[in-house]
């Protein structure tokens, strides 16, 4: 009997320490799904009424982004943002992204000061992201420029007739479709393409001409697809100072009356609601504390669900 009173006890032990173990397991469940939704908020919180100068991180390949664009009214209407500083990491994108996100920074300046901050490069579509800024503050050995625009398209036809393969159509003008990869592009269709590259190099150049002030002869120099170093962009005026993000802060205290010695914030797009594969690893990865490799798979995402859309390019590609 006393054998049967014992192993009671201890079943009744094993018991309680089950249950507790479930309800820590249950616990920690709950808080990493509240840390997950607090992260696809934008990191909301207490960080949210606290006076602070905003970071906006552009990273990775620029494509239009409904996310973007609502972020930076949550920025601009937030009161307790004094200031914004745009961290630019990228070698550009689509024409049409660039010029979305170049447009909803300029809306957010009409709220708060802007400050951009070159952190490695800023080429092409980036660079006109940095010319949306009231300053623009790069590293010394940043990458900056390349103010030109591409369209890029394969032509396989040579193998094609390697393997034997002959692609017909019938279209209703010569000009429908094209280019195509499937033959040599015809000169009326290259002439065709070539005024649309051309027009867009145009609003290119007038932007950067109209932002940075420069006179003619400063953007032929400046605009003929090269990148600069920062020391370089200086004196050509593609930039205003070199630095580092505390060089672009100081500005935004000394110029713009931001208060000084305020934390600085990074303020982040909320998550996507499709929840494929990269937003799934983002998600994982986020959740474990790899903050880096989460921005990365989601960029990845972006630009894998960008380049199905098609268009110019504004994007730097050494």
């Amino acid at each position: 009997m006393a054998i049967d009173a014992e192993l009671l006890l201890d079943r009744r032990s094993l018991r309680r320490k089950l249950s507790l173990w479930r309800a820590i397991g249950v616990g920690a469940l709950i808080v990493a799904a509240g840390a997950v939704g607090w992260r696809a908020a934008g990191g909301g919180g207490f960080s949210a009424v606290t006076p602070q100068i905003a970071r906006i991180s552009i990273d990775g390949f620029i494509a239009g982004s409904e996310k973007t664009r609502e972020l930076m009214k949550r920025v601009g209407e937030s009161s307790a943002v004094s200031g914004v500083v745009v961290s630019i990491n990228s070698p550009g994108g689509t024409t049409t992204g660039s010029e979305e996100l170049f447009r909803n920074l300029r809306a957010l300046a009409e709220k708060k000061p802007i400050v951009a901050f070159v952190d490695g490069t800023a080429a092409s579509g980036a660079y006109i992201t940095a010319i949306a800024a009231d300053h623009i503050v790069a590293r010394e050995t940043s990458l900056v420029g390349s103010i030109g625009v591409l369209f890029q398209y394969p032509e396989v036809s040579g193998l094609l007739d390697k393997v034997g393969v002959k692609v017909d159509e019938v279209k209703s003008s010569p000009l429908k479709a094209e280019p195509s990869g499937f033959h040599p592009t015809p000169p009326e269709a290259r002439a065709a393409l070539q005024a649309i590259v051309g027009d867009t190099y145009g609003w290119f150049k007038d932007l950067v001409a109209d932002r940075r002030k420069m006179n003619p002869d400063q953007i032929k120099t400046v605009a003929d697809g090269r990148v600069f170093s920062g020391r370089q962009s200086v004196p050509l005026g593609l930039i205003d100072e070199t630095g580092s993000e505390r060089q672009a802060i100081a500005w935004l205290e000394r110029e713009k009356g931001v208060a000084k010695n305020l934390p600085v914030r990074d303020w982040k797009p909320r998550s996507d609601s499709r929840f494929g594969l990269f937003s799934a690893a983002a998600a994982g990865a986020g959740l474990m504390g790899y903050d880096d490799l989460a921005a990365r798979l989601r960029q990845a995402g972006d630009e894998t669900a960008s380049l199905t859309q098609g268009g110019l390019l504004a994007v730097w590609r050494p």
